[in-house]
């Protein structure tokens, strides 16, 4: 993960409620993630990154389910049950050029245009997953 505080949807006011607790904690989280889930899995429009998974998306699922729950602003249990999340490096195996990374951003938007009601904390969060399938990107664009 970047430094950047522009990638961590907890940057600003720490009075106001975590993006977590706006999006209605755990049950919300695990929603959005098996929705993102579902839509990767069904989508033509997301096959590439659909490719990069295993068959079985339940191991994926825990943990983007885990990561989201502390980056969100709940409880960290990425962390305490696998350490430093290293996102970039754990995604160093994967061919994510900028198409792919639209594909991921396709399905989280759409998940979340379902699930989270809140216009502002839509808009907050998909300019934060923006900058983090950004920041995933390890291929170079090919030349037009």
């Amino acid at each position: 993960m970047s430094d950047d505080a522009s990638s961590d949807p907890n940057a600003g006011d720490e009075l106001l409620p975590s993006p977590y607790e706006r999006m209605g904690g755990d049950p919300a989280v695990r929603r959005l993630v098996d929705r993102f889930y579902e839509l990767m899995d069904t989508l033509p429009e997301a096959r590439v990154i659909r490719e990069m998974h295993p068959a079985d998306l339940t191991e994926s699922r825990d943990k983007l389910y885990e990561f989201l729950s502390g980056w969100l602003g709940g409880p960290p249990l990425y962390w305490e049950r696998r350490g430093h999340p290293m996102l970039r490096r754990r995604h160093f195996p994967f061919a994510i050029d900028r198409s792919a990374a639209a594909q991921w951003m396709r399905c989280m938007g759409l998940a979340m245009e379902e699930l989270i009601d809140d216009p502002g904390l839509r808009m907050q969060l998909t300019i934060a997953f923006g900058n983090v399938a950004d920041h995933m990107r390890n291929q170079p664009e090919a030349a037009e």
